[in-house]
């Protein structure tokens, strides 16, 4: 797979960032979110979080999957609307996380896991039939069906706050990549109408259910 430049420029950003928080905890703590420092008006933190990784392997698992579909993105919106989508959907996901977590002064948390989310969602939407290959899934799952159940699994972990993982910080950064792509290409809106309802489903469950306070 050929890769474009600004594709190349953001793995590479997240590498050097990640190596050196690997490094220097002093640096990492610096610049991760976290609730408190954001408080006292460390806003940048929001934005530099999302180069950081707790560990080489989350580190690969968020590049793998921007390897892969970040491509089909620049290629349809070019490289400075990816960046668009890459950096609203990581300012969206912790923007949700911050909003969830606000009276949490401790809440801490690292990684590209929404930017990659906002991505993935605006490929979805281009080619909402693409096939998918999961691992320990040895069949392939269409791009619309994956993401439907990517966004219940997500409201589902923050309910349940299922392991040490950011997951209204996944869900944010996918509802701002589903928006910005509609955005960019409206007619989204009417060659796969049906689509684009079944994943908003899940983002109006999200809200219903704040609401409720039932999340």
């Amino acid at each position: 797979m050929n890769l474009d430049l600004v594709t190349i420029g953001v793995i590479i950003a997240n590498v050097l960032a990640s190596l050196k928080g690997f490094e220097d905890y002093e640096f990492q703590s610096k610049y991760l979110f976290n609730v408190g420092a954001i408080k006292r008006g460390e806003h940048l933190r929001m934005l530099t979080s999302g180069f950081l990784h707790a560990n080489p392997m989350h580190l690969f698992f968020n590049m793998l999957t921007l390897y892969f579909f970040a491509p089909i993105v620049v290629h349809q919106f070019g490289a400075v609307h990816f960046l668009l989508i890459y950096l609203g959907s990581l300012l969206l996901g912790n923007i949700l996380s911050f909003y969830f977590h606000k009276d949490e002064y401790h809440y801490s948390a690292l990684g590209a896991s929404g930017a990659v989310s906002g991505v993935l969602y605006a490929a979805i939407l281009l080619y909402p039939d693409m096939n998918l290959y999961l691992m320990f899934i040895p069949i392939p799952i269409k791009a619309y069906i994956f993401g439907i159940f990517y966004l219940v699994f997500s409201i589902y972990g923050m309910k349940k706050q299922l392991g040490n993982i950011g997951h209204d910080a996944h869900f944010g950064g996918a509802v701002a990549g589903f928006l910005l792509a509609i955005l960019l290409r409206p007619s989204i809106l009417y060659t796969d109408t049906l689509i684009v309802i079944f994943l908003l489903i899940p983002i109006i469950v999200l809200f219903v259910m704040n609401k409720t306070g039932k999340i």
